[in-house]
């Protein structure tokens, strides 16, 4: 009976243990967390999340902030508490102008892609599009389009929030601006956002993806040619190089199966024609086992992946480092590290910075420093809880051991579980986390929301 005031006050719906669709609505994407939240209020506008928020206040609950539910550490969802779930609020509107979209909550990037890609548009979001935009964003935001337009929370112009306090205010460039600069890569620490303004850029019709597939073992020789290309590629080339393993799949030839590979995954951000040639080099390091190399729309580019990362199936711990260099002696250091990994279903990616992330001063944004020429996320997969100490002491320890080759830093949105009593800090660095305590005690002195990367208000 506490909680039928919440129910008869929202326009989306309240959901308790034993409700029909409860279960459905508990599960994110990492299968390692299997978490009973007490209430999960399935929200459909601002007025709902003030409604939750204030409920949860007044009855002592823990909140947690669910979009896309994609994060790997699972803060989407808590034990006990109350779970606003922020899906239903996934509208998207494009400005008639078409340089600025308004996106809810609750979107995810395969919302903005399809509104805004018939217009030619784009805003940079990540390699998932069922990946949310409201996680992605508060953290960073790493995608394909980051030499030409920076990461998700550089393309952030205002946003529309609900405080601990269960008001519903404004943050842009004139109105609560201490906000705003927070927002863009502070995480979920200062409320709930209902809605972001995002900036458009034009996108071609189709651009190149090029993705040669080379074995594993080549690693050592292609690695610094991949570096050397990347060091020195325009802005319109962003990518990675990532370790993985043929899964036993039809859609890949048999001869195949089974073979650890080293995929060069890159996007040019212009005309397909001209990213063909620009990236070329990428195809030329020998005889690529696969090459999976082609023209396509942005919108397709952007779910291609979305297939290896299904919902609720694997169990994952993600963990990443920024790297203050990639010599030789470093590339050697990361491929003896994979090649021990415990299970076949991992991914290792190395990731390159430069353009457009890093023109932006590092205390223009909460994000920080942009220095970091490469990172490395650890991204341990497998399907066995019998396997998750092998699994996860695998990513701490290779983790550990390439600290002497960090800048000290890690991305937030690839934190492991979120465990250590540091990370945080470490992650936004010393000066930036000061700053970022006290925007936290003006606009949630109680920690209302601590359920996320979280910074102590005091």
């Amino acid at each position: 009976m506490a909680h039928e005031a919440l129910r008869s006050t929202l326009h989306g719906e309240l959901l308790e243990p034993g409700s029909a669709a409860y279960d459905a609505a508990r599960i994110v994407w990492n299968g390692m967390i299997d978490r009973r939240p007490a209430l999960i209020a399935r929200c459909r506008n601002a007025a709902d999340v003030m409604a939750s928020i204030n409920h949860a206040r007044a009855h002592g609950l823990a909140i947690a902030v669910r979009s896309g539910g994609h994060n790997v550490a699972g803060y989407a969802v808590c034990d006990g508490g109350l779970m606003i779930d922020m899906s239903l609020m996934n509208a998207v509107h494009i400005a008639p102008l078409l340089d600025r979209a308004n996106v809810e909550g609750g979107a995810t990037w395969g919302d903005v892609d399809a509104a805004t890609t018939p217009f030619a548009r784009a805003t940079p979001g990540g390699l998932i599009s069922m990946t949310g935009v409201a996680g992605l964003t508060l953290s960073g935001g790493i995608g394909w389009l980051r030499g030409t337009h920076g990461l998700s929370c550089d393309n952030l112009i205002a946003a529309d929030l609900v405080t601990a306090r269960g008001d519903l205010i404004r943050a842009s460039d004139t109105e609560n601006t201490d906000l705003l600069w927070a927002l863009k890569g502070g995480g979920g620490n200062f409320g709930v956002v209902v809605n972001f303004e995002f900036r458009l850029h034009p996108i071609a019709d189709e651009i190149m993806f090029c993705a040669p597939v080379y074995p594993e073992d080549r690693a050592r020789d292609i690695l610094p040619q991949w570096r050397d290309y990347m060091t020195t590629a325009p802005d319109e080339v962003s990518g990675l190089a990532e370790f993985s393993t043929i899964p036993s799949d039809p859609a890949y030839p048999e001869e195949t199966w089974g073979r650890r590979v080293l995929s060069l995954a890159t996007v040019f951000d212009g005309p397909a024609k001209k990213g063909e040639r620009a990236t070329q080099p990428l195809r030329d390091f020998g005889e690529p086992l696969l090459d999976f190399s082609d023209r396509m729309p942005y919108c397709i580019l952007q779910s291609i992946y979305d297939g290896l990362f299904p919902k609720g199936r694997d169990r994952c711990y993600w963990k990443s480092t920024y790297l203050s260099r990639l010599d030789d002696h470093v590339i050697s250091e990361i491929v003896e590290k994979l090649s021990k990994r415990p299970s076949e279903m991992t991914y290792a990616s190395i990731w390159k910075f430069g353009g457009a992330v890093q023109r932006v001063p590092a205390d223009a944004t909460a994000f920080g420093d942009r220095s970091m020429p490469f990172m490395l996320s650890l991204d341990a997969i497998w399907s066995d809880p019998v396997d998750d100490d092998a699994n996860i002491d695998w990513v701490r320890n290779s983790w550990r051991s390439m600290q002497a080759h960090s800048t000290g830093r890690l991305y937030l949105n690839f934190p492991g579980l979120g465990e250590g009593d540091s990370l945080v800090r470490d992650a936004f660095g010393a000066e930036t986390y000061t700053r970022l305590k006290q925007i936290k005690r003006a606009y949630d002195p109680d920690n209302i929301f601590h359920l996320n990367q979280n910074i102590l208000p005091h």
